[in-house]
């Protein structure tokens, strides 16, 4: 089983920190809906990724292919192309680099280029390759709440009570990880705020995070520059919310909220305030 400080969980194969861990996000993409384009270029993108280690990210989450609502996908060729190269470059700094991917041949070859985590948005849904590469290399992995890619409109964002269903979903989907031979201390739960969400579905999940963590595992909290976070600094429906760079301050206070609930790890694209605000989270809890 997993070590325990409080309610944080900590992750076999990586460091365990004594607080929420920072994981910061380089987008080596032209259409992520917060930073695409800035960080496509190879040597823009590992310098990104080791400016965030130096604002004080813990490890760093590189993906090739954006998730946001709408997108299509890139090819398999295209994706190893932006993704391996950078993978390489930071693990070669010292970088702890997460691998952001649905597919198992990315996977695989960003952990032999140096990945120590891999971040599956699909919990391994997308290619069934993917739970036998992870558990051959015997790396920690994300399981993320997912009901399918967010292509043309099909969000499947109904919920009777948002909690308990992806509560259970999460389960199910953590024991398939599991029989397929990814040992319990190395999986991740992440309950995937925006994807099949709306900014009610959420804000409820993010009051309730005390449920997810009674799933046992690490849980890794990931709302940066949502709509969400949108939906709400604009405060009125018919308002025009903040473009997602704007979102930053509201991002760090999740990432107290999650901090202090017990969260093993934020993932956010602006690391400062967020490595400022787990800091703060980590003293308050320590003076108990």
């Amino acid at each position: 089983m997993s070590k325990q400080t409080g309610r944080r969980r900590h992750l076999a194969g990586l460091t365990a920190w004594d607080r929420c861990a920072v994981m910061g996000v380089v987008n080596v993409t032209p259409d992520s809906f917060s930073d695409g384009g800035r960080f496509f270029d190879t040597t823009a993108a590992i310098k990104h990724g080791l400016d965030l280690v130096a604002e004080g990210a813990d490890l760093v989450d590189v993906g090739g292919e954006s998730t946001r609502p709408g997108a299509t996908r890139v090819d398999e060729d295209e994706e190893l192309r932006r993704v391996v190269p950078v993978v390489r470059g930071l693990a070669s700094e010292g970088v702890t680099v997460s691998v952001d991917t649905m597919r198992a041949s990315v996977a695989e070859q960003a952990l032999a280029a140096g990945a120590a985590l891999v971040n599956d948005v699909s919990g391994g849904l997308a290619d069934p390759r993917m739970i036998p590469v992870v558990a051959d290399a015997g790396a920690p992995f994300v399981v993320m709440h997912w009901r399918g890619l967010l292509e043309g409109g099909n969000v499947r964002g109904t919920y009777t009570d948002v909690v308990t269903e992806v509560v259970d979903e999460l389960h199910a989907r953590v024991e398939a990880v599991l029989d397929g031979g990814i040992a319990p201390d190395r999986i991740v739960v992440d309950p995937g705020l925006g994807f099949s969400k709306d900014a009610e579905h959420d804000l409820v999940l993010l009051a309730h995070l005390d449920r997810l963590l009674a799933l046992g595992h690490p849980l890794l909290v990931a709302a940066s520059r949502k709509r969400f976070l949108g939906r709400v600094l604009a405060g009125r429906p018919e308002a025009t919310p903040p473009p997602a760079r704007e979102r930053d301050a509201a991002t760090a206070a999740v990432s107290a909220l999650a901090a202090h609930a017990g969260a093993w790890a934020v993932r956010v694209h602006q690391v400062r305030a967020t490595a400022d605000a787990v800091r703060v989270a980590r003293a308050v809890e320590g003076a108990r």
